[in-house]
């Protein structure tokens, strides 16, 4: 994430809604990428700011009172019940943080409003889990299927999250990684399954077609292998082709901004945007602590990469997706 500065010259987060050096309000601007000034003139926030979750402004002339972003949401969780304000909060700020890389690696996203066949929904919804008074006997899985991405609203709970991670043995435990492994598998989907691409995809993490269902109970009644290390960034990697892709998605998505906090912080003297994709991973795995698992994720990231950018070809002829 890069750093943010007000017009005054103080330094403003990524969901900043007031400077505390000049009072003024500001907002993140999606066309520009910044939060640059206050939301006099042709910006207003969103309707979702008066909650205290959104600080993205909207062109003031816009029918639409949402901000682009908040448009992605289908279903939001009921604030009327207790916690789900912060939950919702937590959600929405990891939401539009992997927004915002998508829209640095200039991927196109449409909200499923826009397009209903190849747009992009979300669903926060609540179980007997999270509100047992409210939805007994309910069991919400997150995942992704038909253009729209569930979670459950404990993936905003810090507790249950890093339960879930200890027991699956994930890679990632922040609430972004639900986000990114859901987008994932959008991008999975949209790949042509008769092209090249697919091919390279097939070739690196293997066939996506074995059965999950059988896959997950296996891997659940007798766990990872037991040189999971040397072939895949995670224990839960391993359970299937889809959940390797997943966690590989993931992880890339953590170095590229990873390396964008690093340049933003003086860490490093070249923006990584310029550099080539080895470069990138020779950067985060330095030659001084490098191992076979260290290539295994170079390799990983390089393809992961090469598929993105094709994907990104695609679509740019074909339209946003």
């Amino acid at each position: 994430m890069e750093r943010f500065i007000c017009s005054c010259g103080a330094p403003l987060t990524f969901e900043s809604s007031h400077c505390a050096l000049c009072e003024c309000d500001v907002g993140f601007n999606p066309e520009q990428l910044a939060v640059p000034l206050n939301q006099q003139g042709e910006w207003a926030y969103c309707d979702n700011h008066a909650f205290g979750v959104c600080n993205w402004l909207r062109p003031l002339a816009s029918s639409n009172t949402s901000a682009p972003r908040c448009q992605f949401n289908r279903v939001i969780p009921n604030l009327t019940l207790p916690q789900n304000l912060m939950r919702w909060t937590a959600l929405e700020r990891a939401k539009k943080r992997l927004l915002y890389t998508l829209l640095c690696l200039e991927l196109p996203l449409q909200n499923g409003w826009h397009n209903s066949t190849q747009g992009l929904l979300f669903d926060f919804l609540d179980d007997e889990r999270s509100q047992p008074d409210a939805y007994p006997g309910s069991f919400v899985t997150s995942g992704y299927a038909n253009g729209v991405i569930t979670l459950n609203v404990l993936e905003a709970d810090d507790v249950e999250r890093t339960a879930a991670q200890v027991e699956l043995r994930r890679a990632l435990s922040h609430v972004t990684r639900p986000f990114s492994a859901r987008v994932g598998a959008l991008l999975l989907v949209a790949l042509d399954k008769t092209s090249h691409v697919y091919g390279d995809f097939s070739r690196l993490f293997g066939d996506e077609t074995i059965d999950y269902g059988e896959a997950m109970r296996v891997y659940y009644e007798q766990g990872p292998p037991a040189n999971w290390r040397s072939t895949f960034i995670s224990a839960y990697a391993s359970s299937h082709p889809l959940e390797d892709w997943a966690e590989s998605w993931s992880h890339y998505l953590l170095i590229e901004d990873g390396l964008d906090t690093a340049f933003s912080q003086g860490l490093l003297d070249t923006n990584p945007k310029d550099w080539s994709t080895d470069k990138r991973l020779d950067v985060w795995t330095t030659d001084q602590s490098r191992t076979k698992r260290d290539e295994q994720e170079q390799g990983r990231a390089t393809s992961i990469h090469s598929l993105l950018r094709r994907r990104l070809e695609k679509s740019s002829r074909s339209g946003c997706y």
